[in-house]
């Protein structure tokens, strides 16, 4: 019994050992993501081109609104045929800046396509410096403090050395 107790002790504290050994940090990749400069011109890029494009389907929708408008003014005096025509030209016009706002903005459209190219690069880059960190410095795990991490210490940080590796003093 002695012997069990002693044994079951033994591994219990071999455990904890092991665990206390192990070495953790984290990284704010957005705070990180912020302060490199191709970053934010990636950013800014994609900014004006969803204002360009958003101000196009906005412009498309305007005409809908005024042709929808001008039916509802006139249809008094139209003919039967004259009405079907102009809500199936109001019901097409307003597809067509669907199709658009899809086309741009969709799960798969330009946008999503644009800020893949863009991003992926400077991501890889810091995943590879975050990888090559970790390793000189033996840690067991970094961690995301962007992704929700309850309790940090700060002293485990290593974002600024992250930006200094990448060649962006802070």
């Amino acid at each position: 019994m002695k012997k069990t107790v002693l044994f079951l002790l033994l591994g219990l504290f071999g455990i904890q050992a092991a665990v206390n050994s192990q070495r953790y940090a984290f990284v704010d990749t957005e705070y990180i993501l912020r302060n490199i400069p191709a970053f934010q011109a990636a950013q800014e890029q994609l900014n004006q081109l969803s204002g360009q494009w958003q101000a196009e389907i906005d412009k498309i929708y305007r005409v809908v609104a005024d042709m929808y408008k001008n039916y509802q003014t006139e249809s008094v005096y139209l003919s039967n045929d004259m009405r079907v025509a102009r809500e199936e030209a109001i019901i097409a016009r307003e597809r067509e800046a669907r199709e658009l706002q899809q086309k741009y903005f969709g799960q798969e459209g330009e946008l999503a396509k644009r800020q893949e190219a863009l991003f992926r690069p400077i991501q890889d880059q810091v995943t590879a410096v975050i990888r090559e960190l970790a390793r000189e410095e033996g840690l067991a795990a970094v961690f995301d403090k962007s992704n929700g991490v309850l309790y940090l210490d700060p002293a485990q940080d290593r974002s600024d050395k992250v930006l200094e590796r990448l060649g962006h003093r802070k």
